[in-house]
Order: structure tokens, then C-alpha cells, then sequence
């Protein structure tokens, strides 16, 4: 087990601690500068490490709101832990997930910050967390109490161990994150499939053994290291693939092993949170390759990992543009939540010199530049270009099966 090795992190959970971050917290609302904030706390009776350590929570609380909303604002966090931490909208989607399955009690075997005990309480389910670095079971403990003070008959237990030798107890159901990165509060590196910890077999055994078992993964993990028993998950929001899950026993749907879950997190401009499945039994067969359309689809991240191009494409009565690039097109235009559609303007000439000219002589002045199966990068395009005009475009650069395209568009 390893141990808080940054002075003053582990006041944040004493009175002193709360006392500072909530005094830290009302200044920044008031508009308080950062630098006239920490002038002003060290003037006061507070130990100097934990002033460093209260005002760098403070500035990861704040970062943490885009993932957890306003109890950010009541949760502890480390750098490293609030990097690796789901969002809450993923969250839910496992705890949703167990619920499903009938899942009463949910084992957190290497549960962090408390991320996905956070959504397990939630829907209900009595959470067992098992965190092997001390301070962040101390952080994750704090986090489950903050949740469990606004939930009625909400049950917890945080324990501090290496998940091998805890174990699940009598939970109904288990979810694993392995440590895909070496181990402290920040600056953290990744490591290979081989190092995770624990490691890939007890992962999987331990996932197998319980009634329901999801396992929480990177979204580049090695495809051959899938379990053939597994219902494997790719997950995107907005627009982000952030990771892979497997899931096992009751909580793995029968006849789906392969699926692609988009979600929307949802605007004044967009509308509500959405979320959208893609599923399959197994990887899709590529559609043909066709000549350019009206229309040009480019899937979702989570679309692409998991294989289900081939099965969007018909979906949409669509082809391949290259039968090795992942941009569909059509005649036709479908809305749909797997890709963003492009409405093709017209075909500019490739060759840069070329482009040039022809972005010139249409004043566009600011321009997105798309790219697949080209080397090309796009900042310095851009840079050479010398864009100047009032208006803006799409330049999606690629390949058909008979030439390069630079393909002048419009998001549809």
C-alpha cells in the first residue's frame, strides 16, 4: 500500500482543511484574483503545506466540474486521479448497466477517487470500494460520504488494500479500473497491457466469477487481449472516445459482443443528454468502396473502435470512400448520432499551390481543416495558406480509391 507523499494533502480532510478550502472557495466567488487569494491565505495561521495543497484542490475542483458537475465543488481530488476519472455521464452508464443486471451490491475494486462508486450509490446499489493508495481512499471515502449525505439509507464501505486480497465479499457485482499508468498523485506515465495492475488475469477472473462484471479499460486496448466472452463497449461523448469497457456474465447482453455508445451531453443548442448504441455480435464486414456523393459521413470515434463501420454504412445507405479510410458517402443525407454529415460544396485541386489560389479567390478567412489517409498537418497547412476573407468553410482532405481529394464542405 502506498502512502500520501505530498505534505499538507492529507489535512484536506480535517476541519482545519474544510475550513481553508471553504474560506479559499468564498474568495474565488467573490472574485478574488488566484494571486490575491494565496497572498491572503498565507497571511493567516495556516500551515504552509497545506495551504499549497488547499489551493491547488482549489484549481482541481474547478477543472473537475466539467466531469462532475457542482459537487465538484464538495469532492477531494488528486492530479493524477482526477485525470483518470470517469465522467459522470460514463459513470452512470455502468451504474445503469448493473442496475439492469438486478445488481443489489457493486465490489469497486480499484475505485480511485470514487468516480464510479459515486453512480453506484446513486442507483441504489450498496457500494464495497477497494483503493490500494492510501491518500486517494481517503479522498474516495470523503467523496462517497459527500454523495451518500444527499441519499437516503445509502451504504458504503471504503476499504484500504490491493484489490488481490480484498476482494469482492459478498458482492453481487464487480467492476474493475487496472491501473493503466505507474502509481502517485501526478505526473504519472503509461504502462503496457502487461503491467496493469491488477493484472489482466485477475481482472478477467474476477469479473467472470461475479454474477455481473464489467471491467473499465482504455478505448486503444489491444483487440486481441478482448475476451471472446465479453460484451465489449466503446464510449464517446461528445465527440471524445474516452474508453473501453467489457462487460460479463448478466451484465453482458446476449447475442452483442461488439458496441459503439455515443453520448451527447446535450446544450442550450443541442438539446437534452442523449445517448445512442450502435451494437453488433461481432465486428462488421466494411461496406463497398463508391465514387464521391453528395454527402460525406465521418463515424464517431467509438463507431471506428469498434469496428461497426461496415454496419453504419448500410445503415445509411452508404459506401466506403476508400476501403481503407474510415469516411463513408451517399447520395442521400440521414441524420444520425454515429458521424457527423458533410454536405460536399465542390472539389478543389489538391495540389497546395494550387489550393491556395482557390481558397483566395472564395475570401475564406477561417478555415477547419479535416484529414484522413493524407500526411498533412493541418496547423501548418493552415499557416501556409495565408487565409485572409470574411468567410469561413470545412477543407476535408483524403483519398478516394483513384486519387487525393480536397474536398470543400459544409457541416450538415
Amino acid at each position: 500500500m502506498t502512502r500520501a507523499s505530498t505534505p499538507g494533502w492529507d489535512q484536506l480532510t480535517q476541519p482545519g482543511g474544510a475550513r481553508l478550502l471553504a474560506e479559499i472557495s468564498a474568495l474565488r466567488q467573490s472574485g478574488e484574483t488566484p494571486s490575491a487569494i494565496a497572498q491572503r491565505v498565507r497571511s493567516e495561521s495556516f500551515d504552509h503545506d497545506l495551504i499549497a495543497a488547499a489551493l491547488t484542490q482549489s484549481d482541481l475542483r474547478e477543472r473537475a466540474g466539467q466531469k462532475f458537475g457542482a459537487l465538484a465543488d464538495r469532492m477531494l481530488f488528486t492530479p493524477a486521479g482526477l485525470e483518470q476519472a470517469s465522467r459522470l455521464a460514463v459513470a452512470e452508464l455502468h451504474a445503469t448497466r448493473f442496475a439492469t443486471a438486478g445488481a443489489a451490491s457493486v465490489a469497486d475494486l480499484g475505485c480511485g477517487l470514487g468516480a464510479e462508486s459515486l453512480a453506484f450509490l446513486r442507483a441504489g446499489m450498496r457500494v464495497r470500494a477497494v483503493e490500494i493508495d492510501a491518500l486517494t481512499a481517503e479522498f474516495a471515502r470523503h467523496n462517497l460520504a459527500v454523495q451518500a449525505s444527499a441519499l437516503e439509507s445509502a451504504k458504503f464501505d471504503v476499504l484500504l488494500g490491493d484489490a488481490t486480497e480484498v476482494g469482492a465479499g459478498d458482492a453481487d457485482a464487480v467492476f474493475l479500473d487496472p491501473a493503466r499508468r505507474t502509481s502517485g498523485h501526478r505526473n504519472t506515465k503509461r504502462v503496457s497491457s502487461a503491467d496493469y495492475a491488477p493484472s489482466l488475469d485477475f481482472t478477467f477472473g474476477a469479473a467472470r466469477a461475479a454474477r455481473s462484471g464489467g471491467v473499465k479499460l482504455g478505448p486503444g486496448f489491444e483487440r486481441e487481449l478482448i475476451p471472446e466472452d465479453a460484451e465489449a463497449q466503446w464510449v464517446s461523448i461528445d465527440g471524445a472516445l474516452v474508453e473501453m469497457s467489457l462487460w460479463f456474465g448478466e451484465a453482458a447482453r446476449p447475442g452483442i459482443r461488439r458496441v459503439a455508445t455515443v453520448i451527447h451531453s446535450g446544450s442550450k443548442s443541442t438539446g437534452p443528454k442523449s445517448v445512442s448504441e450502435l451494437t453488433s455480435e461481432s465486428d462488421s464486414e466494411d461496406a463497398p468502396a463508391q465514387e464521391l456523393g453528395t454527402y460525406l459521413y465521418e463515424p464517431d470515434g467509438a463507431v471506428i473502435r469498434s469496428r461497426l463501420i461496415g454496419k453504419l454504412a448500410r445503415d445509411l445507405h452508404a459506401g466506403m470512400l476508400h476501403e481503407h479510410i474510415a469516411y463513408l458517402t451517399s447520395e442521400t443525407l440521414q441524420t444520425t448520432p454515429f458521424a457527423q454529415a458533410f454536405r460536399i460544396v465542390e472539389e478543389l485541386p489538391f495540389r497546395e499551390k494550387d489550393l491556395k489560389r482557390a481558397l483566395q479567390a472564395r475570401s475564406i478567412g477561417k478555415l477547419e481543416i479535416k484529414k484522413r489517409g493524407v500526411d498533412v498537418d493541418p496547423a501548418a497547412l493552415r499557416t501556409r495558406l495565408r487565409l485572409k476573407g470574411e468567410n469561413s468553410a470545412t477543407l476535408i482532405l483524403t483519398r478516394s480509391a483513384s486519387k487525393h481529394l480536397a474536398l470543400l464542405a459544409e457541416r450538415c
